[in-house]
């Protein structure tokens, strides 16, 4: 038997980020193999932008800036927007975007700790709004691509919209599945038939369901790493699961299959590095079921019925407004009070 005290060791803030950093790696690799080194660019520029930005609004608020950029909460939300923009968006779109996120979502609120909505939900929701046609002009994957571009023709492309000569936009881009599935049904076409197309894959997009794994794969990693609990993956992707598998079995014909939801955009990225984020989410185990449960549902429904192909950045914005109520109907009784 050993003797108290019993000192747990700290895990700092910036470890943390580090290690959601590092879970986000397979991601991107997967990424670069799917789409081209693009991404990379965008992350890079993403990356840059916030440490800037963020540097400049502490200097301007008079708080120690180093402390506060060592910690690496604006290069994980640097990441996150990135890998939710098309990989060859305009480089203003990106700063934007960007500037967004951390200027206005973050720092406004009093910086990390104080933020009620997830930055980077906050700065792809504007851009989405604002730039409906840019922020859908997603390449095709390697695969299906009319046209390879290589490391410098997309650095061309997506500082000065330049393509090679002969190319053209629809030699390198094509419709997401989730775009493309909404946009045939209206045409009165049925789910088996519109995912015959090229750009489906065995589960979701062609060539996308591997990105999609490889957020899988890193948000193992993070709960293996007890940087996040089971609670919010699992009431996520439980939810969204069961809403489609529901809507599948009432009417095949107009409602995709539980896998293709899954396997398809943002939905291993939400369940484990957006929805999990710690400061804009619900403290309590309960809360954290509900909060998740919450944006599966709401999401679905703008899939469904919505205006946009994907609805995850609504989602957790408009549960990021329930999470003081969800945290004070389910914060446990104290104990030696009767009521």
């Amino acid at each position: 038997m050993t003797r108290s005290p019993y000192l747990v060791e700290k895990t700092s803030v910036s470890i943390v980020m580090l290690k959601v950093l590092l879970a986000l790696i397979p991601g991107v690799i997967a990424y670069v193999w799917v789409f081209g080194t693009g991404i990379l660019i965008t992350l890079a520029l993403a990356t840059v932008t916030a440490i800037v930005s963020e540097a400049l609004v502490l200097k301007l608020r008079q708080r120690p800036v180093m402390p506060f950029l060592l910690d690496g909460s604006a290069v994980v939300t640097a990441w996150l927007l990135a890998l939710s923009l098309p990989p060859l968006a305009p480089w203003w779109l990106i700063v934007l975007g960007t500037l967004f996120a951390i200027v206005v979502a973050k720092q406004l609120y009093g910086g990390l700790g104080y933020n009620p909505f997830n930055p980077a939900m906050v700065g792809y929701a504007v851009l989405l709004i604002s730039f409906p046609v840019l922020m859908t002009q997603w390449p095709a994957p390697g695969v299906l691509a009319g046209a390879h571009l290589g490391f410098m023709d997309q650095l061309a492309y997506i500082f000065g919209r330049h393509l090679p000569a002969g190319v053209t936009l629809d030699a390198i881009s094509s419709a997401t599945p989730l775009d493309y599935l909404k946009t045939q049904l209206t045409l009165q076409h049925q789910v088996a038939d519109i995912t015959q197309s090229s750009i489906f894959g065995f589960m979701g997009a062609k060539g996308g369901e591997f990105v999609t794994a490889a957020y899988l794969l890193g948000g193992l990693y993070m709960w293996q790493q007890r940087i996040i609990t089971w609670h919010i993956p699992v009431a996520f992707l439980g939810t969204l699961a069961l809403m489609a598998g529901i809507f599948h079995l009432f009417d095949a014909t107009q409602y995709a299959s539980p896998q293709f939801h899954l396997f398809s955009r943002a939905a291993m990225l939400c369940a484990f590095f957006i929805a999990t984020d710690p400061v804009s989410g619900p403290t309590t185990p309960n809360g954290k079921l509900i909060f998740a449960a919450g944006i599966a549902i709401i999401t679905l429904m703008i899939r469904q019925y919505g205006g946009y192909p994907d609805g995850v950045a609504f989602a957790v914005l408009l549960m990021n407004l329930c999470v003081p109520l969800i945290d004070m109907y389910t914060q446990p009784r104290v104990f030696g009070h009767d009521k």
